[in-house]
């Protein structure tokens, strides 16, 4: 058998098309992806073994649907089925900023148990940790979205604006949760303190009261209708109950919430575009 001669003109490094920093591009992409894969699998396991914890975060919305929906409905101006159809893209909006407290509860509680310090020792990508954890809480949610959309058909809630409609306000939802899970991770990492987190993520659930997403914000006070209208929880309700066709904007809001499809996707947008980058560095230094 001949020997094949080696030619270095014909290695990858002097082929004209090669390109290095494109090589080790794709290499930290495939690292960051398999060892984001690697967290989220670890907290989808944490997340089946509560089961108690699901029951909980996912029972609440429906609960609050059928109290808020049955025993203050006839009490409010679109009473009795109006207001359910209402309530329910609001509760929905109410689900994703709940992103915060989970995000802030498991972070934190993976920092104070050591966790996070355990991670930072293996050969693995800075990002993967929280892009990992927020990946597994937008795929626990996407699910839990479910119940209480059945339990909404159920009592009068409708999707009337089709199909396109309802899989652009799952979109919203589920891209405000990613948002908002950053939020919370990054809190997370500064407390380092699962007490200090569950005693502030019960702060959190005052965010929806504060915002068109139980009630219609045209009857408040001017001081606090202009607080609740650029709550970011406003323009995400407003833009689900767009997409689902239950109710249109109110032209004389303000921006965010009469243009709630585009204020929903700048919040989301601009709370990632600051906490991805914190949350990366916060990780990444919290062990100095």
């Amino acid at each position: 058998m001949s020997a094949v001669a080696y030619d270095p003109a014909h290695h990858p490094a002097h082929h004209p098309a090669y390109d290095p920093a494109h090589d080790e591009g794709a290499r930290r992409t495939g690292t960051l992806l398999h060892d984001s894969g690697a967290v989220l699998g670890r907290h989808l396991r944490r997340i089946r073994r509560a089961p108690g914890v699901v029951l909980l975060t996912q029972g609440m919305p429906i609960n609050m649907l059928l109290f808020f929906g049955y025993v203050f409905g006839s009490a409010l101006a679109t009473p009795g089925r109006e207001y359910r159809a209402f309530l329910v893209p609001g509760l929905m909006a109410a689900t994703a900023a709940g992103g915060l407290m989970t995000g802030m509860f498991q972070a934190s509680q993976d920092a104070q148990r050591g966790v996070m310090d355990r991670f930072r020792t293996l050969p693995m990508s800075r990002a993967a940790v929280p892009l990992g954890q927020t990946a597994a809480d937008l795929l626990a949610t996407a699910a839990g979205i479910v119940p209480l959309a059945l339990v909404g058909l159920a009592v009068g809630w409708r999707i009337e604006g089709g199909a396109p409609g309802a899989l652009g306000a799952l979109g919203v939802l589920l891209l405000f949760r990613f948002a908002t899970a950053w939020v919370g991770t990054y809190v997370g990492l500064v407390l380092r303190d699962e007490e200090v987190a569950g005693q502030l993520g019960a702060v959190t659930f005052v965010l929806p009261l504060l915002s068109s997403a139980y009630i219609p914000t045209g009857g408040l006070p001017d001081r606090l209708r202009t607080l609740a209208e650029w709550n970011p929880i406003s323009a995400v309700a407003g833009a689900v109950r767009d997409l689902f066709g239950n109710a249109a904007p109110a032209a004389d809001a303000a921006w965010p919430t009469a243009h709630p499809v585009a204020g929903s996707l700048l919040w989301s947008l601009a709370l990632l575009v600051v906490f991805v980058p914190l949350t990366v560095r916060r990780y990444a230094n919290s062990g100095e």
